[in-house]
């Protein structure tokens, strides 16, 4: 079941969710929660299986129907099975976007590239710190 959770992000369940996509520091995690919960534009979803929540996708409809993947992540005992994907799938289907995008680093560049995405790279957005564009266009003009 795919549900949506802005309003429960406090709840330590979601909130661990949260930290496998950012980097592991809680004054952080809790910034990225408060911006979700003041930006309208935002929204934060969770699939859910047999009462296990196993991933989380936040995301941000952008102009164009572009669909801007903010975070996406699936517990650890729980990757290499499809659920990042199925997050992917679920979205699409619900939100129905001429295009998926995302900007990501190093650890995470493989699975957008696996699931179909088209990967530039961006070079050293950071000292040492090498990110990508990812994106998916939905449709075939």
């Amino acid at each position: 079941m795919f549900v949506e959770i802005k309003s429960r992000l406090l709840e330590s369940e979601f909130k661990e969710l949260l930290s496998y996509s950012i980097f592991p520091d809680e004054s952080r995690l809790i910034h990225t929660i408060n911006a979700y919960q003041s930006n309208d534009n935002s929204e934060i979803y969770a699939y859910e299986v047999d009462d296990v929540y196993i991933g989380i996708v936040g995301v941000q409809m952008m102009e164009g129907a572009i669909l801007e993947i903010l975070h996406l992540s699936v517990q650890p005992n729980f990757r290499g099975l499809g659920y990042g994907r199925g997050l992917l799938v679920e979205l699409i289907e619900m939100k129905k976007p001429n295009r998926l995008f995302a900007e990501t680093d190093q650890d995470a560049v493989d699975f957008y590239r696996n699931v179909g995405f088209t990967v530039v790279s961006l070079g050293e957005k950071y000292p040492g710190v090498e990110r990508f564009e990812c994106t998916y266009d939905t449709h075939e003009d």
